[in-house]
């Protein structure tokens, strides 16, 4: 089978097609027959060899979530599968390819009305910015910023906020057409990526979701109210400074607080029920996913580079 490889660290040159042995799958896995293959901001920096530490080495196959349909079952796994469609995440990697393995503690069923694109586009980030948004102990009547509303993450967690009553869905985007385009999707002010601008914008937020991080995070600690919450589902822009930190020590009387948050930490049950609500949600027109181009398997090198110029509106979807 086809499938893309990093063959080499840095930039998306380095992505290569190969030809793979077709999977068997393992007890407890599944095979997919891939239709639709998200491509993701961790792909990326997989890609450029900032997580090489972390033990991916160069040949790895990037991709964690594809949509198609199960053609093959391991032990212990139930042959009902088969035939079925379904979404289902490959883990860190995995997922370019044309047929991919998952685990079937990870695999979700589409319904009818929802195509394999919207699914990818969908599946991963609904689930970081619906958990994202509880972790940061969010309420209705809450003002929310989004920092980097502009991805698939981001412009979940706008649509949620929204959906979930807050007073305010503020975004920080880098231009007026992505900003209205986020408007659309339920938000109420659009900054710039420092975070000014927005006349009528209130002053403070209860809860910041921060798909960015990087150098800048720390300045955004003095945009949350007293007892606000600052949750970093995301870090496109790379590690904030060490000293982080002390920005919230220094406003001690603020009580503010910081976390990251993980879809890893969540269970697989309640990961699976938030998807099936999302997709049902979605199907029927009540979340939009936004697909921001869709591209042959073999144009994963377009795909990156257009995530690294900074170019992506919501989701790049790569179809085997």
């Amino acid at each position: 089978m086809k499938a893309i490889a990093i063959q080499s660290f840095g930039g998306p040159e380095g992505l290569a097609v190969v030809d793979l042995s077709d999977p068997a799958p393992a007890a407890g896995q599944v095979v997919i027959e891939a239709e639709a293959v998200g491509v993701g901001g961790v792909d990326v920096v997989i890609r450029s060899g900032a997580l090489a530490a972390y033990g991916f080495k160069e040949g790895h196959i990037p991709g964690g979530e594809v949509a198609g349909t199960v053609t093959a079952v391991g032990d212990g796994v139930n042959a009902s599968w088969i035939g079925r469609r379904v979404w289902g995440f490959t883990g860190t990697g995995g997922g370019y390819v044309e047929q991919a393995l998952a685990s079937a503690e990870e695999i979700v069923p589409l319904p009818a009305n929802l195509s394999a694109v919207d699914a990818v586009t969908l599946g991963s980030s609904g689930v970081v910015a619906h958990f994202g948004l509880r972790h940061a102990h969010f309420a209705p009547g809450e003002t929310v910023l989004v920092r980097g509303a502009a991805g698939s993450i981001g412009i979940m967690a706008v649509q949620l906020a929204a959906r979930g009553g807050a007073a305010a869905v503020a975004v920080t985007t880098s231009s007026a057409e992505r900003g209205e385009r986020l408007r659309r999707l339920g938000a109420s002010h659009v900054l710039d990526r420092s975070g000014e601008g927005g006349e009528q914008a209130p002053a403070g937020y209860d809860v910041i979701i921060d798909v960015v991080a990087g150098q800048d995070m720390p300045s955004f600690f003095d945009r949350l109210n007293p007892n606000g919450r600052m949750v970093a589902v995301g870090a496109v822009a790379g590690q904030p400074p060490a000293d982080f930190g002390t920005k919230i020590m220094a406003a001690f009387q603020k009580s503010m607080s910081f976390a990251a948050f993980s879809a890893a930490t969540v269970t697989g049950a309640d990961r699976r029920a938030v998807r099936s609500e999302q997709f049902a949600a979605a199907g029927r027109g009540e979340i939009a996913t936004v697909v921001h181009e869709v591209l042959p398997l073999d144009a994963a090198v377009l795909a990156h580079r257009k995530m690294d110029a900074g170019e992506v509106f919501g989701r790049i979807v790569l179809t085997p």
